[in-house]
């Protein structure tokens, strides 16, 4: 059973930084055969790709609304994805989800692609 945990969420004010950590536990396949991604998830939105890395960690992917902000990367001696967050602007508000695909199947930007999700961590930027 894979198991999924993020953390580092919070409250910061515009223009700060946060940096979001996601382990995962469990399953059939060691960290280094998923692709991993982090989501978000505003209130009344649709959930949202935000991040993508590859197994190996040299391929990274954003959503243009982060690019130059936000920096996604992967330890898989740690089993951990991160996602640093820097230069926050209030509609970076919503809760962020780490979620992970088999490696074959890449880093894409839909949900429906990934099989296994965090709790989520909320993420709030004050103006």
């Amino acid at each position: 059973q894979v198991q999924m945990v993020e953390s580092g969420g919070g409250l910061v004010q515009a223009g700060g930084s946060l940096r979001l950590s996601c382990v995962l536990s469990g399953g059939p396949f060691s960290f280094s055969k998923y692709s991993m991604a982090w989501f978000r998830q505003a209130p009344g939105e649709e959930r949202e790709f935000v991040a993508g890395v590859s197994w190996t960690g040299r391929n990274t992917y954003y959503a243009d609304s982060v690019k130059g902000r936000f920096g996604i990367s992967r330890d898989n001696a740690k089993n951990t994805t991160y996602l640093q967050m820097n230069s926050l602007k209030p509609e970076d508000t919503a809760v962020y989800y780490c979620a992970a695909t088999p490696a074959l199947y890449g880093v894409t930007d839909s949900t429906t692609r990934y099989d296994y999700w965090g709790q989520g961590t909320q993420v709030t930027v004050s103006s």
